[in-house]
């Protein structure tokens, strides 16, 4: 991560907060979409370096759990 840029950690910082949030419900309540994308939003952070990587990608995880919910 570019600890130079503020922005960067910040994000990082929400995204995986958002990802922990998923994690955890998916846990308890047993929705497998909701595991997954937690996993992703949490691991997402450690390897996307720039904001452009990190909020794309995001979305990008986010807009899946949404379709995953709307198909169901």
């Amino acid at each position: 991560m570019d600890f130079d840029n503020p922005a960067v950690l910040f994000s990082g910082m929400l995204i995986g907060a958002i990802g922990l949030g998923l994690l955890i419900y998916g846990k308890k309540a047993p929705d497998f979409g909701c595991l997954l994308s937690g996993l992703a939003l949490s691991v997402i952070p450690f390897f996307a370096h720039t904001m452009l990587a990190l909020w794309g990608l995001s979305g990008l995880t986010a807009s899946a759990l949404y379709l995953m919910r709307k198909m169901a």
